[in-house]
């Protein structure tokens, strides 16, 4: 079958890209995006992005986000500190307000352009804790503040992300009021069925102790609250995002995360970032290469002085300052996953998905030695 060669074609580029980026010190995700570009329509045409590789890959972001809720600690949260959340603030207003800036001053509408600050506003969480591990910075004040205004930044995303998909498509007759009511009422609804699906599972599990059926159950209660969300007018990765959160605090929330990975990025995430990278229009990628320029500058400075100017002000040194500016510039899943939907509700155009993968891999690229050298 054509589709199982396609298959293979598709992993084992995920695979060799990955390889290769892991080689040079870069994220996984980059050389997976890249190698995604190379096979194709856009370079060599190998493989394109038919119907069932979308939908494997709408499945693989679900996943990864269902994951990254698994692994929110809500306490480190709250932990951070107020000092986080301030930076974390600067770091979401900012980058709109430049995404909006960017959008308009090439006649964009509005709300492409706030859609386009979302995207600026998250830190790629992975790329920074990677970088400051490599370098046994993590722990210090700086590291900590990054990893918590980080985090607490791709929250707001997804959060910001959750009411902008509502408000592009709620439905006929709904308002701008309606669309925060449906978006408080998923929370509030989907809390409560946690609450009484974790007291019902931890008891039977508690007795039976079977990994299998908790990862079974765990995937059952992740797809049925992305569809919960869409039926909702939310993007089905929040509920997932949610569902991973409610099990998180869970006694099984490690059985779930590893049972999970294996499905997830071994097969279906590999699959999302490829086949995201197959979008990539490389003549569209230099024809908006002016607004993908513009776009990297509103990356770089909206976190620069959103984070690291706050910094300052909250009586960090020049130099720590610097150092949490740049350890907040990358972007990566969150932003890829903003992108991705926004593509799909036709918010953002096709012409502007290369630039904003453009701005995407140069911030992924360069921010991991630029961080390295502020620390020396």
């Amino acid at each position: 079958m054509l589709f199982l060669l396609q298959l293979s074609t598709i992993l084992a580029s995920a695979t060799l890209g990955g390889y290769i980026s892991k080689k040079f010190n870069q994220p996984v995700v980059l050389g997976q995006l890249i190698f995604g570009i190379i096979i194709g329509p856009s370079v060599l045409n190998i493989v394109v992005p038919t119907e069932t590789f979308l939908h494997m890959s709408d499945l693989g972001v679900i996943l990864l986000m269902f994951i990254a809720g698994l692994e929110t600690d809500l306490n480190e949260l709250i932990r951070s500190g107020k000092t986080a959340f301030i930076i974390a603030i600067g770091g979401v207003v900012l980058p709109i307000a430049l995404g909006i800036a960017a959008s308009s001053l090439f006649g964009n509408p509005l709300l492409e352009g706030v859609f386009i600050g979302v995207i600026l506003s998250a830190t790629s969480v992975s790329i920074t804790v990677e970088t400051l591990r490599e370098i046994d910075k993590l722990k210090t004040t700086q590291g900590m503040t990054i990893l918590g205004a980080a985090v607490i930044d791709d929250v707001m995303g997804i959060v910001l992300l959750s009411l902008m998909t509502g408000f592009v498509s709620p439905g006929e007759g709904h308002s701008f009021i309606s669309v925060i009511v449906k978006l408080l009422l998923f929370f509030v609804v989907s809390f409560i069925i946690g609450l009484l699906i974790i007291r019902f599972s931890r008891r039977y599990f508690l007795t039976k102790n079977t990994s299998k059926n908790i990862a079974v159950i765990a995937l059952v209660f992740c797809l049925l609250f992305g569809f919960f969300a869409e039926e909702m007018g939310v993007a089905a990765i929040i509920g997932a995002y949610l569902a991973g959160i409610v099990l998180s605090e869970t006694p099984f929330r490690r059985k779930i995360t590893n049972s999970i990975q294996d499905l997830s990025y071994v097969l279906l995430t590999p699959i999302f970032f490829v086949v995201t990278g197959m979008k990539v229009d490389i003549s569209q990628m230099f024809y908006d290469l002016p607004f993908g320029m513009v776009l990297l500058a509103a990356a770089v400075l909206g976190k620069m002085i959103g984070c690291g100017g706050i910094a300052k002000l909250l009586g960090f040194e020049k130099k720590e300052s610097l150092q949490i500016g740049i350890g907040m510039v990358p972007r990566g899943e969150v932003a890829l996953i903003v992108t991705d939907i926004g593509l799909k509700l036709g918010v953002i155009p096709k012409g502007l998905f290369a630039s904003i993968i453009f701005m995407i891999l140069i911030t992924t690229i360069g921010t991991p030695p630029f961080l390295k050298r502020s620390f020396e």
